[in-house]
């Protein structure tokens, strides 16, 4: 559980020059670091503080603020789908929801672009390495094993994601409060690279210093927060002695980077030591209601289970013979962006968002409203995708609240990336880093069918959604209108059809025999007994 904002208070050296230290907290943001890497080799670069100044001062030299996917494409000599997932990628974990990418219609992305500096800032993080599991903790000792790949590495390969899940393997992933300490510890090593990236060079005094401005320090937002979720939209300039006091209708005096630095790194330390805190606390048997590891036991209904961060991240995981469905009550502070899937077997899943990760999966069926290409990276096999197939009321409702446009669905038109995730800690055979991933197939229109939600809950708001907001595609439509009138005609039949009481009876028991083989036979009787638990 993160804290908020302590009284402003500060300690200082009378001797020094230095600004006061506030006693205020800093977290790392957990959207670019969970959502936000891509595995793809060419933005993982050798001496990403030389390749990324490069390209800083090419992209600039236009005097262009704003980078598009063709400019971006051309600098990376990268593809124009990749240079394109960056913006859309860098689009759903923005800070500043007011940035003209996060509210750009679809087709506007290319034109608006992306602020060079969070652009910059989203580039270097691709250097990023994930938390080792915890039966690692010596990263140098897995660094020296051999073979390449690890026990561990092979032994979670090996095994499908449900055997993963009954094989109680979460108790070895990193806590949230571990992915902090980790995510700290990468600001903290990483915090001078970052900064000379959004800093200016200035002459005075003979010599050439680096000086940061209180734009470019806001846009540090993108990777940290004081206090507990953001300050409520406090600007960050706002938490520093720097710029807290400057005129609003004056532009605020650049500081040395090497101030800022030296302040941010006395937080840094202050914050690496309150989640030491935490977790030695939790160690001892004081755990955080908020940030306790989700335990996993043998796959069941029962075992399916829900938390949510104190900093808007929502998981749900160990569904397994059973359908799961969260209010959007349940979701306080959560906007559904980019929602990520991983280790799924045989799982439908459905979902409205504007992006979509799909992770080690195998033999699932996704029914997507997405405005962007669905991601498929990682070990995945024999997955489907298909149009979206539901609603409920308050679904418009809740697309409009996060920029949904359901005029645009590209649920047809997924990326496969690479098998190999370069931003895991963990050794991997050689030869494999540039594997492409199997891609996922369309559903059958023949196989496609509607999902109703019953109406559980009283009281619909007067503008309700009575219909699927996204248009089906031509297959999909003319599928589902050929299998209604078929309906329609076979209860015509039956009710026409000249049979006296008991034949009425036998063929009604017939009928109920056959639908109960098909419920069975489909998987579809878990969800009757779903609904009846409820």
């Amino acid at each position: 559980m993160t804290d908020p904002i302590e009284p402003s208070t500060s300690t200082s050296d009378p001797n020094s020059n230095s600004p006061p230290i506030p006693t205020i907290l800093l977290h790392p943001r957990r959207e670019p670091f969970e959502h936000g890497l891509l595995p793809i080799q060419k933005l993982i670069f050798t001496d990403p503080v030389q390749a990324l100044t490069q390209l800083k001062e090419k992209l600039s030299s236009s005097f262009a603020l704003r980078v598009g996917s063709a400019a971006l494409a051309d600098a990376l000599q990268i593809s124009s789908d990749h240079a394109r997932l960056i913006l859309d990628t860098l689009s759903s974990v923005l800070h500043s929801e007011s940035d003209p990418l996060v509210t750009a219609r679809p087709e506007d992305v290319d034109s608006i672009g992306a602020d060079l500096r969070d652009l910059v800032l989203f580039l270097y993080i691709q250097s990023y390495k994930r938390l080792l599991p915890r039966s690692h903790k010596d990263s140098a000792a897995v660094a020296d094993v051999w073979p390449s790949t690890s026990a561990f590495d092979g032994y979670l390969s090996a095994l499908s994601p449900l055997q993963l899940v009954r094989s109680n393997t979460r108790r070895f992933m990193p806590s949230q409060a571990d992915e902090e300490a980790h995510q700290l510890s990468y600001l903290q090593k990483h915090l001078a690279n970052i900064l000379s990236l959004l800093s200016e060079h200035v002459e005075g005094e003979g010599k050439e210093s680096m000086v940061l401005t209180i734009e470019g320090f806001e846009h540090l937002g993108f990777l940290i927060h004081f206090g507990d979720k953001g300050s409520e939209g406090v600007p960050l300039s706002q938490a520093a002695p720097f710029f807290a006091n400057s005129d609003p209708d004056m532009p605020a005096v650049p500081v040395l980077a090497s101030q800022v630095h030296d302040w941010l790194l006395e937080i840094i330390a202050a914050s690496l030591e309150h989640v030491s805190e935490k977790n030695s606390a939790k160690e001892s048997g004081s755990p955080s209601s908020s940030d306790q590891d989700i335990a996993m036991s043998d796959a069941s209904p029962s075992s399916a289970k829900a938390s949510q961060s104190a900093r808007s991240s929502f998981f749900i995981e160990g569904v397994s013979k059973s359908s799961y469905v969260k209010q959007a009550s349940d979701l306080k502070n959560s906007s559904v962006k980019a929602v990520r899937v991983e280790h799924c077997e045989r799982v439908h899943v459905i979902l409205a968002s504007k992006r979509v990760c799909i992770v080690n999966c195998r033999e699932c069926i996704f029914f997507l409203g997405v405005n962007q290409r669905p991601l498929i990276v990682g070990d995945n096999h024999k997955l489907q995708v298909a149009p979206y197939n539901t609603f409920y009321s308050q679904l418009e409702e809740h697309m409009t609240e996060v920029g949904i446009d359901a005029t645009i669905n590209r649920w047809h038109e997924p990326l496969a990336l690479g098998v190999i995730d370069p931003h895991d800690s963990l050794s991997h055979p050689a030869g494999v880093a540039d594997a492409q991933t199997e891609s996922a197939a369309c559903l059958d229109p023949d196989q496609f069918t509607n999902f109703l939600i019953p109406n559980w809950f009283e009281g619909e708001p007067t503008k309700s959604t009575r219909n699927n907001p996204f248009p089906l595609p031509d297959p999909y439509f003319t599928s589902q209108q050929r299998n209604q009138k078929n309906l329609g005609e076979i209860q015509q039949i039956l009710r026409e059809a000249p049979l006296e009481e008991n034949r009425k009876r036998e063929l009604s028991c017939a009928l109920h025999v056959y639908f109960k083989d098909w419920l069975y036979a489909s998987g579809n009787i878990r969800q009757l007994y779903c609904l009846l638990g409820d």
